[in-house]
């Protein structure tokens, strides 16, 4: 990766800053794409570029700038009115010390099947992080004094390194396939990965057929929560703010080796676990399911992946051998793909699932809601939170969340949590990005764009649309858990989608709902443990249940004996 130095001269005035930048000529006469930011900071510990984020009000300031066909050599003023968060204008900042820092998020000119020719920061190995992308060129902090007369240089002198793939193991392997499907749709070679935890015994049982476990959710950069080695003595223990304990990183690691022990040791359950690598474009993962924006990832993971995984490590490779979990983000995949795909998995596993039921997209109603960001009456309007805490205190409400994203980039394209549904959901929009469910600025919801979104991926629709012919298919096969009091509010989803799985008939759903009383987001249904501990525990949640099913549930002749040693 070339090294590129791109030195920005900030003149910050109290009345109207502005920025002037020069891209020097180099080695490289190509131009680039991609998202100028420019980062200031009042907290000396870290980077700037770590220190921006939509979880409350101790985040720093980020400023955004579209850049296109940006020639080395040539001069670029950046535009005073670019917008920012939490402060959207440059004006506003106020006058002081600051530790200033650019970042330029590189974009890459995609030529899909279809025509559009689209610019988009395509994933590197790191799960589509702006401020960890190889590739990503950013400025050594300097610290500013912020005034009419101030005048700054900085210089992108840095580039991210590659990310060194993680390494096998005797239990941990890992694969990567081109897909003919994806790279079809986005003109390029598109690459799906695989971490793969094989059972204990594995190669001295060669006759062993093993069922598959799929653990959906964020990018993983290996197997989550399996360790060989025991825990660090020399690990500096830290504290976890969002559940008040100290060393909680040497809980993590000691939670890691002890399931090392169970899952190699005399009596575990035999089978193949599975975490999957599908960062695209417009985010860490493709929620697993085929879509207008990101293509057929749903139809790429289940036909083209996991049979090559179940070839390699000899799977079943039958339905009622294939089981689906996860939480959050993986917990609304495992039960999409039971719903999309409901021969081809036995069992699904959802903990504090993304909105299930548009009518509770969050904290809003997409069907009949003007406005996502404010409740509003004839003289008054609301604003709707984002995240709380266990006790409903609120940090950072809806509109400021989306404001983060719009200036991290345009166009569905920051990498964030509502940009991806956006891109996953939406239909192509009239510029050939991702169609806007709702206004990013103002909150405006676009009803036509939310029927598209109902008729393709709200999955209580769906399943009340199509229960004649997905109920004999999904009976008894959907197990929802959520706290009552998760953080995004994703539990007012599942009390919609608990209504209907109790009042479906002819078949009944014989579904599981569960909720954790006070509970926050990650809760995985055991009421035994604290979220803090059991969100540790996936792997081990569900496979007694999993078990009881396929013993339950299997065709004549199914091999339910040769895996169980």
């Amino acid at each position: 990766m070339r090294t590129l130095l791109l030195f920005i001269l900030l003149s910050l005035a109290a009345a109207a800053q502005s920025v002037t930048i020069t891209l020097p000529a180099n080695k490289s006469e190509k131009a680039v794409d991609g998202r100028l930011l420019l980062l200031l900071s009042t907290d000396p510990k870290t980077e700037p570029r770590f220190q921006v984020g939509d979880s409350g009000p101790n985040t720093q300031m980020v400023f955004g700038q579209d850049v296109e066909n940006w020639k080395p050599g040539s001069i670029l003023t950046f535009d005073p009115g670019a917008f920012g968060y939490p402060i959207q204008s440059l004006k506003d900042v106020k006058p002081g010390a600051y530790f200033a820092q650019a970042l330029l998020d590189i974009y890459e000119t995609f030529h899909l099947a279809d025509g559009r020719n689209l610019k988009l920061p395509m994933d590197r190995g790191e799960g589509r992080q702006w401020n960890r992308a190889p590739g990503n060129l950013y400025s050594t902090p300097v610290k500013v004094s912020v005034s009419s007369t101030a005048r700054i240089e900085l210089a992108l002198d840095q580039v991210i390194p590659p990310i060194e793939p993680p390494r096998d193991t005797k239990y941990v392997k890992h694969i990567r396939i081109q897909s003919e499907r994806l790279t079809k749709f986005w003109g390029r070679p598109m690459y799906l990965g695989a971490h793969v935890l094989l059972p204990e015994g594995f190669d001295q049982h060669p006759e062993a057929r093993y069922p598959l476990i799929i653990n959906h959710g964020h990018f993983p950069a290996d197997i989550d929560g399996f360790r060989m080695e025991l825990p660090d003595p020399n690990l500096k223990p830290d504290y976890n703010e969002r559940f008040h304990l100290e060393g909680y990183n040497r809980i993590v690691q000691q939670e890691a080796y002890d399931f090392y022990k169970k899952w190699t040791g005399p009596g575990f359950p035999r089978m193949l676990v599975v975490e999957i690598q599908h960062a695209n474009p417009y985010y860490d993962d493709s929620y697993a399911v085929n879509s207008a924006n990101l293509g057929p990832y749903g139809d790429a993971i289940m036909y083209e992946l996991i049979p090559e995984i179940e070839r390699r490590f000899r799977g079943i490779g039958q339905g009622w051998a294939r089981f689906t979990y996860g939480g959050s983000t993986g917990g609304w995949e495992a039960l999409a793909v039971q719903i999309f795909y409901p021969a081809e998995f036995n069992g699904a596993f959802g903990a504090c699932p993304d909105p299930i039921d548009f009518r509770a997209y969050t904290q809003m109603d997409i069907y009949k809601d003007r406005n996502a960001y404010f409740r509003e009456g004839p003289h008054m309007k609301v604003p709707r939170p984002a995240h709380r805490n266990w006790l409903g205190e609120v940090s950072v409400d809806l509109d400021q969340v989306n404001h983060y994203e719009l200036a991290l980039g345009t166009k569905s394209r920051s990498g964030q949590q509502y940009d991806i549904w956006e891109a996953v959901y939406s239909p192509v929009g009239p510029d050939g990005y991702p169609a806007r469910i709702f206004d990013k600025l103002t909150g405006d919801i676009d009803h036509k764009v939310a029927e598209y979104w109902r008729e393709h991926y709200d999955l209580r629709y769906i399943l009340e649309r199509d229960w004649a012919k997905l109920g004999p298919l999904v009976r008894g096969k959907l197990h929802i858990y959520c706290g009552t009091m998760d953080n995004y509010y994703l539990n007012n989803a599942v009390y919609l989608m608990e209504d209907f799985l109790k009042a479906a008939k002819n078949p009944p759903a014989e579904a599981t709902v569960v909720y954790g009383d006070r509970a926050e987001h990650c809760w995985n249904g055991d009421s035994k443990l604290p979220n803090a501990i059991s969100r540790l525990r996936y792997n081990t949640m569900y496979v007694q249940r999993i078990l009881e099913r396929m013993e339950a549930n299997h065709p004549e002749g199914a091999d339910l004996k040769s895996w169980k040693y």
